[in-house]
C-alpha cells in the first residue's frame, strides 16, 4: 500500500474542506494505506472538536466521527508546535491521540518520504 501524508492547514470555519481532509484520511486508513497527518495554522483547532455536530461538512461528514476513527486507529498526527502555541494550546491538545508537536522540518521530511501528499 501507499504512504500518504495529509496536510490540513484550514480551520473550523472551512467545514467542507477540513471534513473532506479527514474523510480522505479515514478512507486511507480503512483501505490499509500508511497514513500520517500534519495539522498546521488554524487546523490545530480541529483537535479541540469535542462533540458531534460541532463541525459538519456538506456531504463530507461530521469531524468528530472522523477524529474518533483516526484516534482509535492510532494514526500518527503531527501538530505544528508554533501554530498551537500561537493559538494558546498546550500539550493537553494532544491527549488521547498518537500526536506530537512538530516543526516545519518534520512536514518537509514526511512530504519527501510520502508517495502522495494531499493538502486541505
Amino acid at each position: 500500500m501507499s504512504k500518504i501524508l495529509i496536510h490540513i492547514h484550514s480551520g473550523p470555519e472551512s467545514k467542507n474542506q477540513v471534513t473532506l481532509g479527514f474523510l480522505v484520511a479515514y478512507t486511507a486508513v480503512k483501505e490499509g494505506h500508511e497514513l500520517k497527518m500534519f495539522l498546521a495554522a488554524d487546523a490545530v483547532h480541529l483537535l479541540n472538536c469535542l462533540s458531534k455536530g460541532e463541525i459538519v461538512g456538506e456531504g463530507t461528514g461530521d469531524l468528530k466521527g472522523h477524529l474518533d476513527f483516526i484516534k482509535n486507529a492510532n494514526t500518527k498526527i503531527y501538530v505544528s508546535g508554533m501554530s498551537a502555541k500561537a493559538r494558546g494550546y498546550d500539550d493537553s491538545l494532544l491527549t488521547g491521540y498518537n500526536a506530537e508537536f512538530a516543526m516545519p522540518d518534520i512536514l518537509l521530511r514526511e512530504s519527501i518520504i510520502a508517495d502522495s501528499v494531499l493538502c486541505y
